[in-house]
């Protein structure tokens, strides 16, 4: 299966089925976090700095960078997100090594991303709306950078998986054309609530299998989507993804502070062979000094000479 590859300066980070799932942090983005957003807006980056280094520390392969805040002063994106976009990269490149992910609605925020972001970045995200591909595509070769594209098109956002395999195969193709090869797509197929459809998480399976045989994409979704509306919302994501992940899925944007949901993703790097040794699953999970341990339980083993 082709590879995605997406750098800093200093960290090259592998999406591919062959490779450890890849953990995409989500926290830095003012969506649906008022405060964040007052803070951005008042010039204040105390919770940037400490969400991107705590994510970096919790796992996050890659961070993504949302600067969509809406100013009371000035209310047009257009004019206030390119340059938050700049301050958020330059900010967050100083603090931690790990590649970004770039992440607007706004073309003008996603060109000032590139434009001072080291290495190379992943963009999120392109759809399959004629004006959105014929802005994004060449943004993306432009810069030769992969992409994340999500499988909504004019129509909107079809129930059917049929249909959003249709506007993921339509990305792809129309990629094509400008240059941009398969494997610098990542597709998003739209993981919708369970809640309001029984079926969701296996049309999502059936898709990513999909995805990964007829298109050979990598893969990546919004991963608390799957539990929007339900009680322990943490339980049912930390299932979703190792079923997610057995399916092909190879990323996932989501909050890597969740202790219960990475070590799902840990186990089960461990149990599909991409967790060498069980290097990464031991790190996390033994004791903070084993020496100090085994020497307790020797020294609670002996038995006192008569």
């Amino acid at each position: 299966m082709p590879q995605t590859i997406v750098e800093s300066n200093s960290k090259t980070v592998i999406i591919d089925f062959n490779e450890p799932f890849c953990v995409i942090g989500e926290r830095i983005n003012p969506t649906g976090r008022k405060l964040l957003a007052i803070e951005l807006e008042n010039g204040n980056f105390d919770t940037v700095k400490h969400d991107a280094v705590q994510q970096v520390e919790c796992g996050a392969s890659i961070l993504d960078v949302n600067a969509g805040v809406v100013f009371n002063s000035n209310p047009d994106p257009n004019q206030t997100e390119p340059p938050l976009m700049k301050k958020l990269i330059n900010l967050i490149q100083e603090l931690v090594d790990v590649p970004l992910c770039i992440d607007s609605s706004v073309p003008g925020a996603l060109a000032a991303g590139l434009e001072v972001c080291q290495g190379r970045p992943l963009v999120n995200s392109v759809t399959g709306e004629e004006e959105r591909l014929e802005t994004i595509l060449p943004l993306v070769k432009k810069f030769n950078v992969p992409v994340v594209a999500i499988s909504n098109d004019d129509s909107g956002i079809s129930e059917d998986p049929d249909v959003r395999f249709e506007v993921a195969k339509k990305i792809v193709e129309r990629a094509s054309d400008y240059g941009i090869p398969s494997n610098d797509i990542v597709v998003d197929p739209l993981v919708m609530p369970v809640g309001a459809i029984a079926t969701a998480g296996m049309q999502v399976f059936k898709l990513v299998r999909r995805l990964r045989e007829e298109l050979f994409v990598n893969t990546t979704c919004g991963a608390s989507n799957i539990s929007f509306g339900l009680p322990n919302r943490h339980a049912i994501n930390a299932t979703f993804l190792p079923m997610a992940i057995t399916s092909g899925m190879t990323s996932a944007i989501m909050n890597p502070v969740r202790q219960l949901e990475m070590d799902a993703i840990r186990a089960a790097n461990l149990l599909t062979a991409n967790d060498p040794n069980g290097a990464t699953w031991i790190r996390y999970n033994a004791p903070q000094d084993r020496n100090l341990e085994g020497q307790k339980r020797t020294r609670r083993g002996r038995r006192r000479p008569r």
